[in-house]
Formats: structure tokens, sequence, C-alpha cells
């Protein structure tokens, strides 16, 4: 997965959320959980996009970037 990919999915990601959210006031607990799981995914995406940066920053593969578990990422202060 390349840059363009991964702001893709990012795009569509957030397409999502602002659906949603748009939506407030008819929200259930089915459409929160999906708000919920929309951010978790959104950081790990976010997270490997900055890894793939940085890597290319100092001279290293950007490829060899991976996904980090939703536990690490959601850890991490914004």
């Amino acid at each position: 997965m390349d840059e363009k990919d991964i702001l893709g999915r990012i795009h569509e990601l957030v397409e999502e959320e602002h659906r949603l959210r748009d939506s407030a006031a008819e929200h259930g607990d089915a459409e929160r959980a999906r708000v919920a799981e929309l951010e978790r995914h959104l950081d790990q995406a976010w997270d490997l996009l900055r890894q793939r940066r940085a890597k290319r920053q100092y001279g290293e593969d950007p490829g060899e970037a991976g996904e980090r578990p939703e536990s690490q990422v959601e850890g991490y202060l914004q």
C-alpha cells in the first residue's frame, strides 16, 4: 500500500464518519460503535502514513512501515 492508497482510505473513512456525525440525532448504539471503529481505523491509517513519511525522510524504505495494533496507536498523545 503506497501513500496514495493510504490517503484514499483516510478520505473514505472521514467521509463515512462525517455522514454518521451529520445524522447524530438519529444515532443508536450501532452508529456510535461504528463512529468509534472509524476513529480507530483513522488513527491507524494516519500512523501508517506518518511512519512511511518518516522512513522516506531518513533514507529508509517506506515499504517497511506496517500498520500498528489499535491498542498501540490509541495510546499516542495527540
